[in-house]
């Protein structure tokens, strides 16, 4: 009788730990197909990676202090 329940027991763990293999290779690929939707989206609104948005702001950040620095420059030489 013990072997029997040992042997239900073991089946059930088993089933269990089949059952959480599933879902966490349904939540993975849930996960990719949620991210090449997203990718998808964001390439047909024809977004701007985030890198190259904070490229362009330090640019044109330094630009600003460029132009003040010259206005300042032109305004100590009138």
């Amino acid at each position: 009788m013990i072997k029997a329940k040992d042997k239900v027991l073991d089946d059930v763990a088993r089933v269990a730990g089949g059952t959480f293999s599933i879902f966490s290779g349904l939540r993975q690929s849930v996960h990719e197909d949620i991210k090449a939707r997203a990718d998808e989206m964001a390439s047909r609104l024809n977004l701007v990676p985030r890198e190259d948005f904070e490229r362009l702001e330090a640019l044109v950040q330094a630009q600003e202090q460029r132009i003040q620095a010259l206005e300042k420059t032109v305004k100590n030489k009138k």
